[in-house]
């Protein structure tokens, strides 16, 4: 069998898929780098933040970002044997929200280039991933489970999101849904 080296954890939200996630690296890998992809607009998040600070491991490395990982990924090879990115949805989002377009009257090319643009963050993020042969997990939320949403931004980002995760899903050598707190291994 095949070494396991990329892990995707989905679930809904608060349905335990960091906690999850990151007991697959701290059983394997001591020596992680933890690539947190939010950022603290108010004080909610700033709180949010502070536990997912509080519950990793110390000796994790943090980086704080959401793009260029084939670039700023490279110097943490010789330092690192595992990566854990928490998360796919949020990096999705400021990826989307960084595009300083008008999300009512935004044409379906801009939205196609803007996908695209997107996807190639995440392609490159996928590339680094296999040849650096690292374990790594990455956590996103399932966003088909819910209703249409009734503004076209969310309804893009649902779009986009939930094609992402279909990626993420083929690429992995594993996928884990998570839902009350228990994983179930889907592929």
């Amino acid at each position: 069998m095949s070494q396991k080296i990329l892990t995707l954890v989905t679930g809904g939200a608060r349905s335990g898929k960091s906690s999850f996630g990151e007991s697959i690296l701290i059983n394997e890998s001591r020596n992680v780098l933890y690539i947190a992809t939010a950022q603290a607009f108010d004080q909610e998040m700033k709180d949010r933040i502070k536990k997912h600070q509080q519950s990793r491991p110390q000796e994790w490395i943090t980086y704080e970002g959401y793009k260029n990982f084939n670039e700023v990924l490279a110097p943490y090879a010789s330092e690192v044997n595992g990566i854990f990115l928490d998360c796919v949805t949020i990096m999705t989002t400021n990826l989307l929200l960084a595009q300083q377009v008008d999300w009512d009257t935004v044409s379906h090319q801009q939205i196609d280039e803007i996908e695209a643009m997107i996807f190639d963050e995440f392609k490159k993020l996928v590339q680094f991933i296999k040849s650096s042969k690292m374990r790594t997990v990455l956590v996103t939320n399932e966003v088909g489970l819910g209703i249409v949403p009734i503004d076209r931004l969310t309804r893009v980002f649902r779009d986009i999101a939930g094609r992402v995760n279909q990626y993420l899903a083929r690429e992995a050598d594993e996928v884990y849904l998570v839902t009350c707190g228990i994983s179930t291994k889907i592929k």
